[in-house]
C-alpha cells in the first residue's frame, strides 16, 4: 500500500499525486515512467539496490505509453542508481512519437529531461516494528518540458516535484491515481481529470529479481473542452526495469 503526497512548483501541469499499490518483493529493482524505483506512475519508499557502504548496480528501464490518435505514443529511457542501502539518484529521457489530430498533436511536441533524488528516511520493518511501513522523501525535476504550455508559449519550461511517501509491500497488483490542477497555463477553459492506472507486474526471475515487465493500462485525459477530445481514456503501457 502506498501513500504518495507531491508538492511541485512548476508551470502548473502537475500537483498532487495519491497513490494505492500492492506489489511484490521485486519492488525494489521496477522503475517508474519518471526514472524512480515504483510503478507506472507514482515512486514507491523503496530505493535502488546498495550496499550499506557502497553504491549498488545501475537498474535500466523502458517505458512505453500508446496515448491514443491525439497525444501520440511516448517512450522513456532510464537508468537508476542505488547508494548507501537508503538513497537513489537517476536520469530519464522521454522522447515523443507524434499523433496525427490537426490542430492538437502539436502541443505535444519532442521530448524532455528528468534528473530525480530519493532518501528513504524509515525502513520497512524497522525492528520490533514490523508494522511500520517504509517512508522516503524525494525530487524529481524537468528541463527543456515544451509539451502543451510551452508550445502555445513558443518556450521551454523547467519545473520540479518534491514529494513524501509511504510503502509497506504485499501483492503484485495495483492501481494509481494521479490528480492534477483542474487548468492547464495557456490554455484557458481545459478541464485535466484525474489518471488512473492498473497494473500487473510479472517477474519472469523470481529467484532473481532483477527483470520485470510492468503491463497495464492508463486512463487519461477524454474532452478537456467542448469538441476536444484527447482520446486517451483507455491507453496501453508498458514498463521493463532491469537491475544490471
Amino acid at each position: 500500500m502506498t501513500y504518495h503526497f507531491n508538492r511541485n512548483r512548476n508551470n502548473g501541469m502537475r500537483i498532487l499525486v495519491l497513490s494505492l499499490a500492492w506489489l511484490g518483493v521485486s519492488s525494489a529493482q521496477s522503475l517508474n515512467w519518471e526514472g524512480q524505483t515504483g510503478v507506472f506512475v507514482t515512486p514507491l519508499a523503496y530505493t535502488a539496490a546498495s550496499p550499506n557502504n557502497n553504491v549498488g548496480k545501475p537498474i535500466v528501464a523502458y517505458h512505453y505509453l500508446d496515448a491514443g490518435d491525439v497525444l501520440g505514443g511516448f517512450h522513456t529511457a532510464s537508468v537508476t542508481e542505488g547508494l548507501f542501502g537508503r538513497v537513489e539518484f537517476g536520469y530519464t529521457r522521454t522522447f515523443h512519437q507524434a499523433g496525427d489530430t490537426t490542430g492538437l498533436s502539436p502541443l505535444w511536441d519532442g521530448g524532455f529531461n528528468i534528473v530525480h533524488g530519493k532518501v528513504n528516511v524509515v525502513r520497512e520493518n524497522a525492528g520490533k516494528n514490523n508494522w511500520l511501513p517504509a517512508i522516503s522523501a524525494g525530487f524529481v525535476a524537468r528541463t527543456e518540458d515544451r509539451h502543451v504550455s510551452g508550445v502555445l508559449a513558443n518556450r521551454d519550461y523547467n519545473n520540479a516535484d518534491f514529494y513524501l511517501v509511504a510503502a509497506k509491500s504485499q501483492l503484485i497488483f495495483g492501481s494509481e491515481f494521479a490528480q492534477q490542477p483542474r487548468q492547464v497555463q495557456n490554455l484557458p477553459g481545459a478541464i485535466v481529470p484525474t489518471t488512473i492506472t492498473y497494473a500487473a507486474r510479472i517477474v519472469p526471475l523470481p529467484e532473481r529479481s532483477k527483470l520485470n515487465v510492468d503491463l497495464g493500462v492508463a486512463q487519461a485525459a477524454g474532452w478537456i473542452l467542448p469538441g476536444v477530445n484527447l482520446q486517451a481514456r483507455h491507453q496501453f503501457a508498458l514498463g521493463i526495469p532491469y537491475g544490471i
